[in-house]
């Protein structure tokens, strides 16, 4: 009925392009923050501005990662190395913490004055989840899941959440690193082996991969399917809602 393998008993789930369409909003974001930091860099330096390209360098420095560690790997791509600085840097610091806080703020205005959207057929795969009896955990790098899940109405068909918070108070590594998904795991009492994630992001496959987890679906939104396949998905969709449309 699920499409997953006998004996599942939680559906672990990344949040910005597998539940909701916050992938846009976050890439806009992203792109806003790194134009006005490299247009500015760029005429201090007299150097051509560069701009952040969503389509050539969301996918492979951003997504699905955490914000630090988003914002360190796409300057690097630009031989910028800043320091990291922390939480208490004022907005015009130029330190990783300084320009990753903008990233969020950004985010976290975007999300309250644009809203999130919801992807129908995702909506319509956690009511089966939920009515089959499985458990259910949204394990995601950012730090606004909350905020997001309860605009997007979706907080109730969701038992457990694992996000950009818990990883900073627990000391948990981002994804590709696959301990935000086991540590969702060993709070719902449920096994690897009895855990299905579900991902859009090359990380996040990679991630549910190395973690040893029973199947990981790649959610394939942009086009990507065979690297999605190649970073350890096991089955790749463009919507959840072909997982129970494969088993009519």
């Amino acid at each position: 009925m699920l499409g997953l393998p006998d004996g599942t008993r939680a559906c672990l789930f990344d949040l910005d392009g597998v539940l909701t369409d916050t992938a846009s909003v976050h890439a806009a974001a992203w792109k806003q923050m790194f134009d006005d930091y490299l247009r500015a860099r760029a005429e201090r330096d007299g150097t051509p501005f560069q701009p952040f390209d969503v389509k050539a360098d969301y996918g492979p420095y951003v997504d699905g990662k955490p914000r630090l560690a988003g914002t360190d790997a796409f300057l690097r791509s630009r031989g910028i190395e800043l320091p990291e600085g922390g939480p208490g840097d004022p907005p015009d610091a130029e330190t990783i913490y300084a320009l990753a806080t903008k990233k969020n703020d950004l985010v976290q205005e975007k999300i309250t004055t644009v809203g999130v959207t919801v992807y129908p057929g995702s909506v319509q795969y956690l009511h089966a989840v939920k009515d089959a009896g499985l458990a259910t955990a949204c394990v995601s790098s950012s730090a606004n899941a909350a905020q997001v899940l309860d605009v997007a109405g979706l907080s109730y068909l969701i038992d457990h959440r694992v996000d950009g918070v818990t990883a900073r108070e627990r000391g948990l590594p981002g994804k590709p690193a696959p301990d935000t998904f086991l540590a969702a795991a060993a709070d719902l009492d449920v096994d690897k082996s009895q855990a299905v994630v579900f991902e859009d992001a090359l990380a996040g496959v990679a991630s549910g991969k190395a973690g040893g987890f029973a199947f990981v679906v790649g959610v394939d939104r942009v086009g990507h399917a065979d690297a999605l396949r190649a970073n350890g998905a096991d089955t790749v969709v463009t919507d959840l809602a072909q997982l129970l449309e494969e088993q009519r």
